[in-house]
């Protein structure tokens, strides 16, 4: 088995294992989530992909790092206008504030999943059909 599949793997259980704490342990009970534990999870999440990104400069060096570290300050900040997204979503379908998170935690599974299933299909076709590109 390739080093990368191995990775990949790693990761894949990696983010499974963070979602199952997420909504199976830290927020098991509905609750409305307050902005200081809101912050407070925004600095755990973005400590996660500091390290990870510690991690990726030790291993693969300074330009994995800085691309990974770029990549996630795109993403993190193209992310800001979900927000705005989500309000209208929230108050549109007047979903109460202890039970945000977890629409939104399954929102974000189903993206997931979604992504998953997207880039596995557009890996079998452009395999069999090479043509595609």
């Amino acid at each position: 088995m390739s080093d990368s599949v191995l990775l990949f793997g790693g990761f894949g259980l990696f983010v499974a294992v963070m979602l199952i704490l997420d909504l199976g342990v830290f927020h098991r009970n509905a609750h409305s989530v307050r902005v200081r534990e809101a912050v407070i999870w925004y600095g755990v999440w973005v400590g996660l992909a500091l390290l990870f990104n510690l991690g990726i400069y030790g291993w693969k060096g300074t330009d994995s790092g800085n691309e990974f570290l770029t990549a996630y300050v795109i993403e993190l900040s193209l992310s800001v206008d979900n927000i705005f997204v989500f309000l209208i979503v929230f108050s549109s379908f007047a979903v109460p504030p202890e039970f945000r998170h977890r629409v939104l935690f399954m929102g974000i599974v189903g993206a997931v999943v979604m992504r998953g299933f997207f880039i596995a299909t557009g890996v079998a076709l452009l395999e069999a059909f090479g043509w595609l590109i």
